[in-house]
């Protein structure tokens, strides 16, 4: 018979060295648990994977909008957006936000800032353009990004009719005005003050 204790002053069945190779050693491997297998990092069952490719959602607020318009082969429509610190102009294509100058044509503009205003998106309206020609080419609302310059124009596009609006930064080194292909978001007092220069113009 094997003694409870052993000279490790352990209990015989317990002790690593006493049990080694002995029967004891058997019995106690047949009734370690099973190891738990842990999940991987990063792969926890709660956690939801974004679908791949999916693009991040983009904040939409209260907004007006102009479309469908074609061009370029293009069926997009250009919405003018109440977000944070002011307002975004932008064209959408398939609920998608494009990266581009938004474009259109001038009655559209001039209505979507009247429906804007009429749905307490802006508080600004603009002037009656009537009597004027039109010949300005451009109207535009000055500011600053940094130490450099930009400005917010309203411009004639290439179609007859319509009208690009846009940022530009100029790049005193160069002495350029670079376009900004992207949505126009300035705060509200910036589109106020060109959206009313270009209907002073009669751009609009």
């Amino acid at each position: 018979m094997s003694s409870l204790f052993c000279r490790h002053n352990r209990f015989t069945a317990e002790c690593p060295i006493c049990s080694k190779d002995t029967v004891l050693s058997a019995e106690r491997a047949e009734r370690r648990p099973a190891p738990v297998k842990r999940p991987a990092a990063g792969k926890r069952s709660g956690a939801r994977a974004r679908p791949g490719g999916a693009p991040a959602r983009t904040f939409t607020g209260p907004y007006v909008s102009a479309g469908p318009l074609d061009r370029d082969a293009r069926i997009y429509e250009v919405r003018l957006e109440k977000v944070p610190g002011g307002l975004r102009l932008a064209e959408w294509r398939g609920g998608d936000l494009e990266r581009q100058a938004p474009v259109l044509p001038a009655s559209a503009l001039r209505e979507l800032v009247e429906e804007a205003q009429g749905r307490g998106i802006v508080a600004f309206g603009l002037p009656d353009a009537a009597g004027l020609d039109g010949s300005a080419g451009s109207a535009a609302s000055p500011g600053r990004a940094g130490d450099m310059r930009e400005e917010l124009r309203v411009e004639r596009a290439a179609e007859p009719g319509m009208l690009r609006v846009g940022r530009f930064v100029y790049w005193p080194g160069q002495d350029l005005w670079e376009l900004q292909e992207s949505p126009v978001m300035l705060p509200e007092a910036r589109f106020a003050e060109a959206f009313t220069a270009a209907a002073k113009a009669g751009l609009l």
